[in-house]
This record gives structure tokens, C-alpha cells and sequence, in this order.
């Protein structure tokens, strides 16, 4: 433990070169550092060189050391960024990725003139991408689905402290639905076992397993999906799905043999990867 109290410039100094020699990366300290303080960057560069108070001290000493023992920065300060606002994240749930948000971007550029849909949003986690389309959307009807129900309590929260008025209601998939949807979208489990040598240490020891892998090569919940999907969508209703960047060809096959009449596409993300896949239906 540091003994002598530092500056906030000697504290990033001193944890960033720690970090660095123990395989981290240095910028988690300057994120921790904002989230401690709850200060922007402007706001910490122009306090860099007044005395960070030792409870600060101390709290930060300890997320660098659960940091450095693989615990991932989101975690240790409780929320995370998602398409403009703030989510909190806990170990029932899967940190938010910025590939994520471009599932989310697809969905309102589809339907960026429709003002009244009902859409749902399957395997929610922390709520964000359902949340995030009914801010950008009030008049859309969503309901947010879980198989876990700790998942769906703090997807709960996520759209109290956000203000978005949404229905969430636990279950396995498509099961929670009653009626038809216009929307379905859902960033599914869809990694396979064998992929776990190319996962982060952080990950695999602290995100949720039941949302990150799936049977069958990871296309097990596609397939489920595919068999329920009939049902719960109107006969002009779409699908969008986030998937793994090897994945496009299968999983298009897959609702492509289910629904030969459906407009079923892939799309990539910003990296020109396929990252999600799109089922349309333009009447049954």
C-alpha cells in the first residue's frame, strides 16, 4: 500500500507504469480514475497537480489491484457506456460492446419513419439495446426478455435511472412473447467452446458464460430462434441478430431454409466484419 498521499498526476504516473509491467493497460487507470471522481478528462487534466484525497487513494489502489487480477474495469465501477448513456453492469451481465451499438443503428435506420412498432428485445442483459431503441424511439413499444432473472433486475434498473418506460418479463427465448412483434432483435450466446483459447482471461473468468457460449459451433440459439420465430413476428416483421464475425454464411443458411421467402442478409460492422444478420419478411 502507498504511504504518502500523491497528486493525480504522480497517481496516474505511478498505477499507468504498474499496469504497464504487469501486462495491463495503462488507460484503465485514467478510466478508474474518472469513474472515481466521477469527473470529464478536461476536469481531471486541469486538477493534476492538487492532492488526491487518501480515500480516493486507497479506492483506486484497490480496483488496479482486482484489475490486475483480471477483473474488467466496468465491473469494478459498476456501469458502462452504451450508445450515449450509461448502463450499469455486474457480473450477470455482459459488458455492452461498441459493435453492439451498430445492431441498434440498423434497427432505427430500418425504421427511422415508423413511429408506433412493438419490438422486443431477447436475451436483454443489462437492457441495452432495448433501452437504447426506446430512448430513441418513446413511441415504440418494447419488451425486454431474460432467461436470468438477476439479468432482467438489472435491466430493470437500467430503465428506471434512464427513464425508459419499457415491459420486461423473464423467460427463454420467444416464450415470454404473446402476440406479434414487428421487431425482434436479440444479441444471442453464439460463441462455441472450442473459441475459448482466443478469449480474453477476463471474460471467460468474469462475464457470464450462459450469454457468451452456445452448442452446436455456437449456432444453437439461431437454430431455436428460427423454429420459434413464425409465430411471434407479423407477416412484415424483421429479425436482427448480432453474430460472430465467422458466423454470416451459416446463420443466413439457417432462417434462409427455414423462410425461403424471407429477405435474409448479413451487414458489417465498422471493422468490415459481418457482424449481424437481418431476416425480413415481407408478407406471409
Amino acid at each position: 500500500m502507498i504511504k504518502q498521499q500523491l497528486t493525480y498526476f504522480q497517481a496516474q504516473q505511478y498505477f499507468q507504469k504498474l499496469v504497464s509491467s504487469r501486462g495491463g493497460e495503462p488507460p484503465a487507470v485514467t478510466e478508474l480514475l474518472l469513474g472515481i471522481t466521477g469527473w470529464t478528462p478536461i476536469e481531471l487534466l486541469r486538477q493534476q497537480r492538487e492532492l488526491l484525497p487518501l480515500s480516493q487513494q486507497q479506492q483506486l489502489e484497490g480496483m488496479i489491484q482486482r484489475y490486475l487480477t483480471g477483473w474488467p474495469v466496468q465491473y469494478l465501477l459498476g456501469h458502462a457506456a452504451f450508445f450515449g448513456h450509461d448502463f450499469l453492469v455486474d457480473p450477470t451481465v455482459l459488458i455492452p460492446r461498441p459493435e453492439t451499438e451498430e445492431l441498434v443503428e440498423w434497427v432505427l435506420a430500418d425504421f427511422s419513419q415508423q413511429t408506433m412498432l412493438k419490438v422486443a428485445d431477447i436475451g436483454t442483459g443489462s437492457g441495452a439495446i432495448g433501452i437504447s431503441l426506446k430512448l430513441e424511439r418513446p413511441n415504440w413499444q418494447l419488451l425486454l426478455t431474460d432467461l436470468s432473472p438477476a439479468a432482467l433486475q438489472t435491466a430493470q434498473k437500467n430503465a428506471d435511472r434512464l427513464q425508459a418506460k419499457i415491459s420486461a418479463v423473464s423467460g427463454d427465448l420467444l416464450a415470454p412473447l404473446t402476440g406479434k412483434y414487428d421487431v425482434i432483435v436479440s444479441n444471442p450466446p453464439y460463441i462455441a467452446a472450442d473459441e475459448r483459447s482466443l478469449m480474453d482471461r477476463s471474460v471467460l473468468e468474469h462475464e457470464p458464460a450462459v450469454a457468451l457460449f452456445a452448442a452446436e459451433n455456437g449456432l444453437q440459439i439461431y437454430r431455436r430462434l428460427a423454429e420459434q420465430l413464425a409465430d411471434k413476428l407479423t407477416a412484415t416483421g424483421s429479425l436482427y441478430l448480432e453474430i460472430g464475425f465467422r458466423q454470416a454464411a451459416a446463420v443466413k443458411k439457417i432462417f434462409q431454409s427455414r423462410f425461403p421467402m424471407a429477405q435474409v442478409s448479413s451487414k458489417k460492422d465498422i471493422a468490415g466484419k459481418d457482424r449481424m444478420v437481418r431476416v425480413r419478411f415481407t408478407g406471409r
